[in-house]
């Protein structure tokens, strides 16, 4: 997506930016950073999370990657947004003044029709986690989960999740990692997973799909 805006010619997002660089496993950007700016994600892998302090469950959001905008919420309503951030990889971000992408979204029809789809894409993963958490055991969960992240450009490849830890899927699905491992483990038994040192690959999408159907 930022490729394509660059080359749309918006000069106005990009004469006040900020290239920044997210160790691995080190915090990104914070919620009194969101209320101030706009973050646009160039490579590596960013995990938006909440947890809840009583019992430290923690329930993944976003996984952010190259194209995707963090934080649309505050962007648009202007209130802080609880949340914590962490780059499960070394990431690449620029960041750009709050107060630029709403002169671009109130003046700019050709930011526009880049920024509501992608606004329409987030609120749908939105859509899909709470019915995922609401009507889905976990096993269910995963299916789904994996089903989003098929890589059809590379046959059986899984995008974003495939290399996550057992805790990092859990935190996705909303369960707990010895769940998620027993869960795992009946995926690989069913043919639809390979799993090889911390690495997930689709073996069956025809599997897969029969899966979904019930």
């Amino acid at each position: 997506m930022l490729q394509t805006i660059e080359r749309a010619g918006l000069p106005d997002l990009f004469e006040h930016k900020k290239h920044i660089v997210y160790p691995a496993g080190g915090s990104a950007f914070s919620s009194s950073d969101t209320m101030k700016n706009v973050y646009f994600i160039l490579s590596g892998k960013i995990k938006i999370s909440q947890v809840n302090p009583e019992t430290s469950k923690e329930q993944t959001l976003y996984l952010l990657s190259r194209g995707d905008i963090y934080d649309v919420i505050t962007l648009l309503d202007g209130r802080e947004h609880d949340y914590i951030s962490v780059a499960l990889e070394e990431s690449e971000v620029v960041e750009v003044p709050i107060g630029h992408i709403r002169e671009l979204i109130e003046n700019d029809p050709a930011f526009n029709t880049f920024f509501f789809p992608y606004l329409a894409k987030q609120m749908r993963n939105m859509e899909d986690l709470a019915v995922d958490l609401s009507l889905y055991d976990v096993y269910n969960r995963l299916l789904r989960l994996i089903a989003r992240n098929v890589d059809t450009a590379k046959g059986r490849s899984l995008k974003l999740i495939h290399n996550l830890s057992h805790e990092e899927l859990a935190a996705l699905v909303g369960s707990v990692r010895k769940v998620v491992n027993r869960n795992i483990q009946r995926l690989k038994e069913e043919g639809i997973l390979e799993v090889s040192r911390k690495q997930l690959k689709l073996k069956s999408l025809q599997q897969l799909f029969e899966k979904l159907k019930y």
